[in-house]
């Protein structure tokens, strides 16, 4: 599945830590069925206190948006995380006995913060691109992940409703209506050649960035 030019390039340029990422041991073993349930509830109980920050940020996007195409894609990526993605988290924690009551109750750790923190002052100080640059790793990311396991587990038990989640048509929808976005947005600012731009190499070092930022939350997750 391809999630656009924009993204593949970013993704190319910074094939270790994305390799990293999408091949972590946190979804190695949440693939084999070796992932331990503790670390997968610490996981859902974080993702879902970065859920709702990550919702404020891609709200940023339809601020900084320049036209109405923009903020659409925005606005339906934002009802996306907060009506299917946070339902997700919430369903699959009550089958564990953990309530909405305490996820919301959840203290967040530090990566959390480090993370969501680190996308939202690119919101308010940053620009559209900038911000697009730091989203972009996690949607398009967990698209790929969700993918790639369905593809090669398609009779995985324990974890399946996460990996359905991210591999449904509905989800990798999302993930082609963000990459598509990417692509409009960086040529409309930058121009056909928006590689031999200085924006484009500030781009990829948030991309990067936001990028060692995942794989420093499946690295809290195992903890």
């Amino acid at each position: 599945m391809s999630y656009g030019e924009v993204f593949k390039i970013l993704k190319d340029k910074n094939v270790n830590v994305w390799l990293y990422y999408t091949k972590h041991e946190f979804v190695q073993k949440l693939a084999n069925d070796s992932l331990h349930e503790n670390c997968f509830l610490n996981y859902l109980k974080q993702d879902y206190l970065f859920l709702i920050q990550f919702s404020k940020a891609w709200s940023l996007a339809i601020l900084k948006s320049d036209n109405l195409e923009e903020m659409k894609i925005a606005a339906s990526t934002v009802n996306e995380l907060i009506n299917f993605e946070m339902g997700l988290h919430i369903s699959l924690c009550e089958k564990y006995g953990i309530s909405k009551l305490d996820l919301e109750n959840t203290e967040e750790k530090n990566e959390n913060i480090a993370y969501t923190r680190y996308v939202l002052e690119l919101g308010y100080s940053g620009d559209f691109l900038d911000l697009l640059s730091a989203l972009s790793p996690c949607v398009l990311g967990y698209g790929e992940i969700g993918l790639n396991l369905q593809n090669s587990n398609p009779k995985i038990s324990m974890y399946k409703k996460w990996i359905e989640t991210y591999s449904s048509s509905e989800y990798q929808s999302v993930c082609l209506n963000v990459g598509k976005l990417i692509d409009k947005s960086f040529k409309l600012r930058l121009g056909e050649n928006y590689t031999n731009t200085y924006k484009w190499n500030k781009a990829s070092l948030i991309f990067k960035k936001a990028t060692s930022l995942e794989v420093d939350f499946w690295n809290m997750a195992l903890k």
